[in-house]
């Protein structure tokens, strides 16, 4: 098979990494990809923009290509999907339609009520001061999303009305996010742990992958403004057999049969961020493809073809393969350029690299990564994703851990805490 990756993050390194290693895989040509996909056997770079749907189906079809894989949500919630299948190329990913579980948070929320899904108590809003009556209508914390978009920074935990009121006035008043806070909504603030639940699904039967918890805020205990992700570990110890099957049942398939009812059947990687307390769980928020940086240490676990697993969610026969697990944790521990999730430079040397990635055990994931004359260098806020594979989760925090302070560059940030609830837990 020749395959086109749209993407050029983290996930899209990790997704690269192990299709290759598929025996069906002929080639991966990479839209536009980064520095570390080059490196990866099988794989080639394009140079087009994962954001620019028609040069992404030119390239499939002049490449003749059997499948497209779309990494990042955006080209999906724009139609991409829909443009690859009106060609006649195959792709994994849900259609425009479908893809508003992430492209719009007001549309979820009513399909997550409709349908009886837990989730939070919310209200929408498309006028600001509506929306600044609301929140100084009552007591307590809340939380403020814009609706549309925002690389997953368009999610404000406030834990006083005051700090709701900030939110609103930055989301729509000041428009720091654009079109995507024209509408914003306002949740019931909700406690307990959270965790990442993602599953393939050909759009009847949904194939559950091993937990993984993801670390959002910028800072160590969970501290500071959200990023796109700061590290990931699988398995979750939060996420037991009792949760596993409610989070199936009521939140996972209830959610896959309730768009086959509304007429926009799902078909491709679906993610639920969940919310654990006492042993049950609540929705908040879906995403519309593998997580990042989950993909990475439930990648580096998987040891299933991850290729045969989408031709058989293509093929609608998800119901007769399952996915086998390496029995060892995998954890990643995301280095971030300084400033991010706000302003950073670029162009900053990194050095440590090749040591970090001939040790055994340790996969480097590339995200925001440059080559010049020198070598590596900084491109982007988050750059590396360093991931750990060992028996049982203090192994793989520890070998992870040892592989990050291989690796510096002026300013490098990352979060020391990637793993602890877990090792709470064991």
């Amino acid at each position: 098979m020749k395959i086109v990756l749209v993407g050029s993050g983290g996930r899209e390194h990790a997704l690269a990494w192990k299709m290759q290693q598929s025996k069906l895989v002929r080639e991966i040509i990479a839209a536009p990809g980064n520095v570390g996909i080059a490196h990866e056997p099988k794989c080639r770079l394009a140079d087009v923009a994962a954001d620019n749907i028609e040069a992404i189906v030119k390239l499939a079809v002049s490449e003749r290509v059997d499948l497209v894989v779309v990494g990042p949500e955006a080209p999906l919630v724009n139609g991409l999907g829909d443009k690859l299948r009106a060609s006649g190329i195959r792709v994994f990913g849900p259609s425009q339609k479908a893809a508003q579980l992430e492209g719009s948070k007001a549309f979820t929320r009513a399909l997550l009520k409709k349908y009886r899904v837990p989730s939070p108590e919310f209200e929408v809003f498309d006028d600001a001061e509506e929306a600044e009556r609301f929140v100084l209508s009552g007591e307590g914390p809340l939380v403020v999303k814009a609706d549309g978009l925002a690389a997953g920074k368009g999610v404000f935990v406030c834990k006083d009305r005051q700090a709701a009121l900030d939110a609103v006035h930055s989301i729509m008043r000041e428009r720091i996010f654009g079109p995507a806070g024209d509408r914003i909504v306002v949740e019931e603030y909700l406690t307990g742990e959270e965790a990442s639940f993602i599953a393939i699904t050909d759009g009847f039967t949904v194939l559950p992958l091993a937990s993984s918890q993801d670390h959002k805020p910028v800072l160590d205990g969970d501290n500071g403004p959200n990023t796109g992700g700061m590290g990931a570990y699988s398995p979750a110890p939060i996420v037991t057999a009792e949760v596993y099957e409610d989070v199936m049942n009521q939140i996972m398939t209830r959610v896959v049969r309730a768009m086959e009812r509304e007429g926009c059947p799902y078909l491709g990687f679906l993610y639920a961020g969940i919310i654990i307390k006492n042993g049950e769980a609540k929705v908040l928020e879906f995403n519309v493809r593998m997580g990042d940086p989950e993909a990475q240490p439930l990648l580096f676990r998987m040891d299933t073809d991850l290729v045969e697993l989408i031709v058989a969610a293509l093929d609608g026969k998800l119901a007769d393969v399952d996915i086998d697990w390496l029995l060892q944790d995998a954890v990643c521990v995301v280095m971030a350029s300084k400033g991010y999730p706000g302003s950073y430079e670029k162009g900053k040397p990194i050095s440590g690299l090749e040591e970090a990635e001939v040790m055994e055990g340790v996969k480097v994931f590339h995200a925001g990564t440059a080559r010049n004359s020198g070598g590596y260098i900084t491109s982007g806020g988050r750059v590396l994703g360093v991931t750990g594979r060992g028996l049982g989760i203090a192994n793989a925090v520890d070998l992870a851990y040892r592989a990050v302070r291989k690796i510096s560059w002026d300013g490098v940030h990352y979060r020391t805490d990637i793993g602890k609830k877990a090792l709470a837990r064991v």
